[in-house]
């Protein structure tokens, strides 16, 4: 952090502006600093952080400075970073927020994510190497010492950095290739249990197992969504929580249907962030696309109780709907209840009446009166 200086802001005449991203933190080395959530501008001659609170609060790094990059992706909990390795910095280096560190590289934390296009472009700032293009006069006498010395250091941390590279990407290999043997062997068990279904289906040998059911569901379940949203694709704000409501809607709509009609938002949360994989989801984005179901129409919605308890329902599980059900069911059993009972009311009468009726022909065949009349 001490090859940082205070800046004035504004671009120098042979420097342009190549990109910019909001709310990027500063670390000095691993350690937080107070430069947060702050614009963070790169041109073809410097790296500027300025405070969106304070526009006279800039501080610049020159990119001849920069020897070494490297991109960390995000994580649980964790913003993606950029790591920038610099050399040492000049004596005519002007002042800035930090006399002196024990560290050779700085952290760029991409709270609002653009970490990737940022790394890019950065990436190809260095090489085109627009400041030895100036037409600014160097002193070439006064600092060949210090180029020399910063050249020799930057030719070693980087082959240090390359020989860890390297370490890092065999293991990485070594892995790719266990998970790759795990998935062949799931891969394996999902061909023999979809080729047993089939057989079964076209012998007609019996139906197939609850057992065989569950496990073939939970093996489509695995396979999870095939192009998640993400900051990345959609880029933040309103948008990536609307494009995020959308998604959840389309893979939802069937797991609610069988599960009654209704989850509970902790269940969403695991259901959805299994089936995307690597590509997470935090608490607050999923609340936050949760509340912008109803304004877009979609057939799920979001429901608090009063208890606190968080659901998401379809729309024909809502309030309105289960009441104007239940107010159907409750006419059609009554009216139901009520035809019963006509109906044993008019069998009793006209039995009673046959029974009259009979006692009476007896009567008259047995004694020879009079027909007898009850009232």
């Amino acid at each position: 952090m001490d090859r940082f200086y205070w800046s004035d802001s504004p671009l120098k005449s042979d420097e342009s502006l190549v990109f910019q991203q909001t709310g990027v933190r500063l670390y000095d080395g691993d350690k937080k600093t107070k430069f947060d959530r702050g614009l963070l501008i790169l041109t073809t001659h410097r790296l500027l952080w300025r405070d969106p609170k304070d526009q006279t609060c800039t501080v610049a790094l020159d990119l001849p400075l920069v020897v070494f990059l490297e991109e960390k992706p995000s994580g649980f909990a964790k913003s993606a970073k950029i790591s920038v390795y610099m050399s040492v910095a000049p004596s005519s280096k002007p002042p800035g927020p930090v006399t002196s560190s024990v560290y050779n590289f700085v952290l760029l934390s991409f709270r609002e994510a653009g970490e990737t296009q940022f790394f890019r472009s950065f990436q190809e700032a260095l090489t085109q190497k627009r400041w030895l293009q100036s037409s600014i006069p160097v002193q070439v006498a006064a600092q060949s010492s210090i180029q020399n010395r910063q050249i020799r250091t930057g030719i070693t941390g980087i082959e240090r950095k390359m020989q860890a590279k390297n370490k890092q990407m065999e293991q990485n290999i070594s892995e790719a290739f266990e998970d790759l043997s795990k998935l062949i062997d799931k891969a394996k068990e999902m061909v023999d249990l979809s080729r047993t279904i089939s057989n079964k289906i076209r012998d007609k040998q019996g139906a197939i197992t609850e057992d065989e059911t569950i496990k073939f569901k939970s093996y489509l379940l695995s396979l999870g969504i095939p192009d998640p949203v993400t900051r990345e694709t959609h880029g933040s704000g309103a948008m990536y929580h609307m494009e995020l409501a959308k998604e959840l809607s389309r893979v939802l709509e069937k797991p609610l249907q069988e599960c009654g009609g209704m989850m509970s938002l902790t269940d969403v949360y695991c259901w959805v962030n299994r089936a995307r994989g690597m590509e997470l989801l935090s608490p607050d984005d999923l609340l936050n696309a949760c509340k912008m179901l109803e304004a877009l129409g979609l057939p799920v919605r979001l429901k608090i109780f009063d208890s606190g308890v968080v659901v998401l329902h379809l729309l024909s599980h809502s309030e309105e709907e289960i009441i104007l059900d239940t107010t159907k069911l409750v006419f059609v059993f009554s009216a139901h209840t009520c035809l019963n009972n006509y109906i044993s009311f008019l069998s009793v009468t006209i039995t009673f009446f046959f029974s009259l009726e009979f006692l009476n022909f007896i009567f008259l065949i047995l004694v020879g009166g009079e027909e007898v009349t009850y009232s």
